[in-house]
């Protein structure tokens, strides 16, 4: 739930890295808080009898209320393996651009300092032997 806070917190910034981790526990938080939208707003349609007024109301105000941080973590998360925001537009290659978009999304940070900035890895890896040295 830290990494989905963190994305929320950091709603329209583009620049710097985001770890494989913050990426995808971003995404999976998306998925559930999505998916338990769309049961709620399912199960109080049948309630009143309405089939398709409310049935999406609830899942689209959240959808437009999370589709800025989410471009900002995926742009970040192409920063940390050296790569351009604009690879995200290879999605949009017939048939093998989205499998090309997963595949860079599930590459490992860059090693060290790119031009985006620290690895984030790195920096927590010091705060945590910092931690451990002062205990």
């Amino acid at each position: 739930m830290k990494w989905y806070i963190k994305c929320i917190k950091n709603y329209a910034n583009f620049s710097g890295r985001a770890r494989r981790t913050e990426y995808w526990m971003f995404v999976l938080f998306n998925f559930i808080i999505l998916f338990t939208l769309f049961v709620t707003a399912g199960l109080i349609s049948d309630a009143f009898g309405s089939k398709t007024e409310f049935m999406f109301f609830l899942p689209l105000i959240y959808f437009l209320f999370i589709i800025v941080p989410h471009f900002a973590v995926l742009v970040r998360r192409l920063h940390d393996i050296n790569k351009s925001g604009t690879y995200w537009f290879v999605r949009f290659i017939p048939l093998i651009g989205p499998i090309w978009l997963l595949v860079l999304l599930v590459e490992d940070s860059w090693d060290g300092n790119n031009k985006y900035g620290m690895n984030p890895k790195k920096e927590i890896d010091d705060d945590s032997i910092d931690l451990i040295g002062k205990e």
